[in-house]
């Protein structure tokens, strides 16, 4: 697997995960240069190669002169995921394109949320564009494949999670109740959160809108969710 990248290289590397190699642009400087030293500090071979090869290994032609190869991503046990009594898990429903995964897990992580949630299929998986552009944040936030969203949601609501649809129709999230154990489920670009699964929802959720465009990019209704559920727990810590 490739990560490519500075940011999310620098990120893989304060992990504990294998790293075969580097590949870095000649003339390093800069973030690059920081680049090498940590890797030569963990004892990572480190090869410095003309832009062209960098061009030819790179999947999108966006690799910032740097690009990491690991094994293949290792994805979490769904059912080892529990931040106790104040967890937050985000659960993906049909998120198909890779920007917005990676979106998703990069706003999941700097949030702290304890987990995200994709189904085996119809739906992205964690590729070296998602970690991309998650700006290194897939190293750091376990992501866990289901049979099915469905299926999760009725594991965690024996496990105790208050589960929540993030979708149209619904009461303002503003006027939630969100301590506890959440688990917050965004839907896909087109379809959004899907019925049946909405129904196996405790609550459906809604960010009010007040423009002309009816809706927002699944990433950023995520980010306001859950920094939503962030405030309301500091507001009760400071009680």
């Amino acid at each position: 697997m490739k990560t490519e990248g500075r940011n999310a290289v620098l990120e893989l590397l304060k992990t504990e995960k294998t790293v075969d190699k580097i590949l870095i642009e000649k003339g390093a400087q800069g973030t690059l240069g920081k680049i090498f030293a940590e890797a030569r500090k963990k004892d990572i071979r480190v090869q410095f190669v003309d832009r062209a090869v960098l061009d030819r290994e790179s999947a999108e032609k966006r690799h910032q002169g740097v690009i990491a190869f690991t094994t293949d991503f290792e994805y979490a046990d769904f059912f080892t995921l529990n931040g106790g009594e104040s967890s937050l898990l985000v659960l993906c429903d049909g998120i198909e394109d890779v920007h917005n995964l990676g979106s998703i897990l990069r706003v999941a992580e700097c949030a702290g949320a304890d987990g995200v949630i994709i189904p085996k299929a119809k739906g992205a998986s964690v590729t070296e564009a998602v970690v991309r552009i998650s700006a290194g944040a897939a190293e750091h936030i376990p992501v866990a494949k289901v049979p099915s969203i469905n299926f999760a949601i009725e594991e965690l609501k024996k496990r105790g999670y208050w589960v929540y649809a993030l979708e149209a129709g619904g009461e303002s999230i503003y006027h939630a109740d969100l301590k506890g154990k959440v688990a917050l489920v965004v839907g896909g670009e087109d379809s959004g959160v899907h019925r049946l699964t909405r129904e196996k929802c405790d609550q459906t959720l809604s960010i009010p809108l007040f423009g002309k465009v009816n809706s927002l990019n699944a990433s950023v209704a995520l980010g306001i969710a859950v920094y939503e559920v962030v405030r309301a727990r500091i507001s009760e810590e400071n009680r």
